[in-house]
Order: C-alpha cells, then sequence, then structure tokens
C-alpha cells in the first residue's frame, strides 16, 4: 500500500480500515498467484515442452508423471503430442481432450500402464489380444471422443500424418505395434473411422 495513504487508512472507521485490508490481501494474493504461474511457464520454457506444446499438453505429461508412468513413457507421449501438433493439427485438441479424459479415469489410466507393460512381451502372447479387446471397448464407452473432424479421411494424406503419430515407436517393439493393430481393428469392427493407410 503507498506510504500516502497510510494516514487516511488509520483515521478511517473500523468497517472501511477491515474492507481496505480485504482489498489489500485480495490484490497480493493475485499478484501471488500471477508470479507462480510466470516463473512455472518459465521452468517449462527451460526443460523445452512449452516451446512445442501448448500448456494443455504440458498439464497432459506433468499429469502422466503424477500418475506414475515412467520417464520412457512420457518421453514417448510428449514425442507423440509434438507429432500430432505437426502432422494432425486437425485432431489435435480433440487428442488432447481423450488424453485428459483416459487420466481422470483410474480404469483407464490403469489399461494404459498395462498397455505400455505389454512392450515386454513376445508379439504372439495370447494376453495381447485380450488387452486389445479391453483398450477397445474401454475408448468405446466414449465414442464421441473417438470421432474424426468432417472431412479429416478425405485428405489424400490424412491417414499417413494419422499412421505417423498413432504407431510412432512401434518399430522398438513388435508387441506394442500387434496391440496397436488389434485395438484399431476391434474400434473399426465398431464402426469408427479410423483412418487405414
Amino acid at each position: 500500500m503507498p506510504l500516502a495513504e497510510i494516514g487516511d487508512l488509520l483515521d478511517a472507521d473500523p468497517r472501511t480500515f477491515a474492507a481496505t485490508l480485504d482489498d489489500v490481501h485480495h490484490q497480493l494474493t493475485e499478484r501471488i498467484e500471477d508470479l507462480i504461474a510466470r516463473r512455472d511457464r518459465l521452468h517449462r520454457l527451460d526443460h523445452g515442452d512449452r516451446a512445442l506444446l501448448p500448456g494443455r499438453a504440458c498439464a497432459v505429461l506433468e499429469r502422466l508423471a503424477e500418475l506414475g508412468f515412467g520417464p520412457d513413457y512420457v518421453a514417448g507421449q510428449r514425442e507423440a503430442l509434438v507429432l500430432a501438433r505437426a502432422l494432425v493439427p486437425e485432431i489435435f485438441d480433440s487428442f488432447l481432450t481423450r488424453r485428459e479424459h483416459s487420466l481422470d479415469d483410474p480404469e483407464s489410466a490403469e489399461l494404459t500402464k498395462r498397455g505400455w507393460d505389454a512392450r515386454t512381451w513376445d508379439p504372439d502372447d495370447p494376453r495381447i489380444d485380450e488387452l486389445a479387446s479391453t483398450l477397445a471397448d474401454k475408448l468405446l464407452t466414449n465414442r464421441e471422443l473417438l470421432a474424426m473432424p468432417t472431412g479429416f479421411g478425405n485428405k489424400s494424406d490424412a491417414a499417413s500424418r494419422y499412421a505417423m503419430v498413432n504407431h510412432h515407436r512401434e518399430d522398438h517393439s513388435p508387441s506394442i505395434a500387434r496391440l496397436n493393430t488389434l485395438v484399431e481393428a476391434h474400434l473399426r469392427a465398431a464402426g469408427i473411422a479410423v483412418p487405414t493407410q
């Protein structure tokens, strides 16, 4: 509070005095929150995510770490988000919304962890078939989140761009490649328009 205003405040009646202090407290709280938000933005910029991804995407990555996903998984998701933003901007927001919903649902989060664990399985492991079916069923509980934007599938390179995002890093794990292929097949069989190369 400016020094010039303190004299008037000390001479004020108790009600005005209390109201003025409340106002000063409110202004200080807003200022503190603003400074904390700026500090957090600088921290994210320093770590590179903010330069490539919007705040919502950075929040998804932070949430993954908070939920116990390991650094390798988070790094892969960071790559997927950067690829999605660059290659399929038409579906980037819906991709983020789907990720946010899945992280808010403990069952979805656990299924995702199980899917990540499948990378160490043999590609012919029968558990992959069961997991693919369970994952697809879970995704289908929110069919509206799976819808592609109107006209996206009609673009000549849409399927290629989509595949580069949805199938990145599969070359490192044949079991994940098989799991993704089976999930997509289940979704297509249920009438979801998953782009096909």
